[in-house]
C-alpha cells in the first residue's frame, strides 16, 4: 500500500496524505484544552498574563506561558510590550485568532450545555463495568 496515493474526504474536498500531517498539527494546537480556554477568554478583547492566569483555574505559569507561544508562533495572537515599570505585556487575538474564537466559542458553549448529561452517561456506563 503506497500511502502517497490516499485521499481522505472532508466536506467534499480531497485531503492528500501529506497535507494530513499538517492538519493533524493544527488541529492539535487549536484542539488542545488550554487554547480553547485562552482563545474564549482572548475572544473578549486584550488581557494580561496574569490576569489570563487567573481566569483559567489550574493552568500552571509554564503552560500558559507554553500555550501564548504557541498561539503567538501560528499567528493567532499577538504579544505587545509596553515600557512601563513594570512593564506591562498584553496579549490579544489577531484576525485568524478570532477566525478561531467563533467555533471554538460554541464548542464551549455546548459543553457546557451537555456536561450533566455527558456525566450522567459516564456514570451509566461506568456502573456497567
Amino acid at each position: 500500500m503506497v500511502l502517497e496515493h490516499i485521499e481522505v474526504t472532508v466536506q467534499g474536498r480531497g485531503l492528500a496524505h501529506q497535507d494530513c500531517g499538517k492538519v493533524n498539527q493544527v488541529l492539535a494546537r487549536v484542539g488542545d484544552k488550554w487554547t480553547v480556554l485562552v482563545v474564549m477568554l482572548l475572544g473578549d478583547g486584550p488581557r494580561r498574563f496574569n490576569e489570563i492566569k487567573r481566569m483559567v483555574g489550574g493552568i500552571s505559569q509554564r503552560m500558559l506561558t507554553l500555550t501564548l507561544r504557541g498561539l503567538e508562533r501560528d499567528g493567532m495572537v499577538t504579544r505587545t510590550v509596553f515600557p512601563t515599570i513594570p512593564p506591562r505585556v498584553d496579549y490579544e487575538l489577531t484576525d485568524l485568532g478570532r477566525s478561531l474564537s467563533t467555533p471554538v466559542q460554541a464548542l464551549g458553549l455546548w459543553a457546557q450545555a451537555n456536561m450533566d448529561e455527558i456525566e450522567a452517561a459516564r456514570e451509566r456506563f461506568d456502573r456497567r463495568g
